[in-house]
C-alpha cells in the first residue's frame, strides 16, 4: 500500500472509530461528534447534564427537559414517529435511540444514512453502562463517571433507607382503556424493587394489559398511576378506588420512575417523601 493511502486509511480510523452500542450494532463514530440528535427525552436531559450545549441540534417534541433546549432545538417529530426530512437537513453525525421508546422501522432507516447509537435499558447495570458510553462517545468521560458514582451512592442510601421498613405491595400503572401496567424486566421495575415495593404484577413481562378482575384480585395495598405516558390526574383516583376500596392511590411523577440518567439525581428524594406521606 502507498505511503499516502496507508495514511489516509490511519486518518479514517481515527476519526471514526468502531464502537458497540447496547444492542451489539457495531457503528462508526466521530471521535468529536458535533451535530447529535437524541430521539429519547432521558437521554436529551443526560446529554445537557454532561455540558453538549450545541453539539446537540435535534431532539423529539416530547424532550421537554431541558425548558430551553425544548424551545431552542429543532424538534424532528416525536419519539415513534421521526420526520425524516427534518432530521436529514440537520445533517447529524450521530443519532442517539433507544429500544423500547423508538420504533424499529423508524431506527432500521435511519441506521441506513447514519451512525445512530443504541441504547436498551431494562437494569441499573444497564444504565450506568449507557451513561458511560454515551460519555465516552461524546467526550465527557470523567462527569460520566462522576455521575454514575453519585447515583450508585444514591441507590446504596435508599437500599439502607427501606432496609427494615415494610414492603409495600404495589401496582403501576402507566395507561388506560386498555388498562396496562409495568410487570418484570422493565427499568420501572427495578425502580419499585430498591425503593421499597413489591410489584404485585411481578409474575407478568414487561406492560401488559390487564383486567379490573386482574387488578381487584393482585390486591395490591398501594396503586400507582403514573403521570406519563398516560397523563393520569387527580380525577382518575376515583375510579381505581372503587376496584380496590382498601388501597392507597397516587398520582406518581413517571419520569421519576421511568427516565434513566441524570433524572435520577431527584429519585432518592422523591422516594423519601412519597413513603412518609404512604405510611404515615
Amino acid at each position: 500500500m502507498e505511503p499516502a493511502t496507508l495514511l489516509s486509511c490511519l486518518r479514517k480510523c481515527l476519526e471514526m472509530p468502531l464502537t458497540t452500542d447496547q444492542m451489539q450494532h457495531q457503528i462508526e463514530v466521530p471521535s468529536y461528534p458535533q451535530r447529535i440528535v437524541s430521539l429519547v427525552p432521558s437521554q436529551t436531559e443526560l446529554l445537557h447534564y454532561l455540558g453538549l450545549g450545541e453539539r446537540v441540534i435535534g431532539i423529539t417534541k416530547f424532550c421537554v427537559h431541558p425548558n430551553d433546549w425544548y424551545r431552542s432545538k429543532t424538534r424532528v417529530g416525536g419519539t415513534k414517529n421521526v420526520k425524516f426530512d427534518r432530521l436529514a437537513a440537520l445533517k447529524p453525525d450521530l443519532i442517539i435511540g433507544n429500544k423500547e421508546e423508538n420504533s424499529e422501522s423508524d431506527i432500521k432507516q435511519l441506521q441506513k444514512a447514519y451512525p445512530v447509537w443504541m441504547s436498551d435499558m431494562q437494569t441499573f447495570e444497564a444504565v450506568w453502562d449507557m451513561i458511560l458510553s454515551i460519555g465516552k462517545l461524546v467526550g465527557k468521560v470523567d462527569k460520566a463517571k462522576s455521575l454514575v458514582e453519585q447515583l450508585q451512592k444514591d441507590l446504596a442510601d435508599l437500599k439502607t433507607l427501606v432496609q427494615g421498613q415494610q414492603r409495600l405491595r404495589v401496582a403501576y400503572f402507566i395507561w388506560q382503556k386498555p388498562y396496562m401496567i409495568a410487570a418484570s424486566n422493565t427499568f420501572i421495575d427495578q425502580m419499585l424493587d430498591v425503593a421499597g415495593f413489591d410489584n404485585v404484577f411481578g409474575n407478568n413481562v414487561r406492560y401488559p394489559e390487564i383486567t379490573a378482575l386482574q387488578l381487584k384480585e393482585a390486591d395490591p395495598q398501594v396503586i400507582f398511576l403514573s403521570s406519563e405516558p398516560y397523563p393520569f390526574k387527580e380525577k382518575h383516583i376515583e375510579q381505581f378506588q372503587v376496584i380496590c376500596s382498601n388501597a392507597a392511590v397516587e398520582i406518581v411523577d413517571g419520569e421519576i420512575f421511568s427516565w434513566y440518567g441524570s433524572r435520577m439525581l431527584h429519585f432518592l428524594d422523591y422516594v423519601k417523601k412519597l413513603r412518609q406521606k404512604l405510611t404515615s
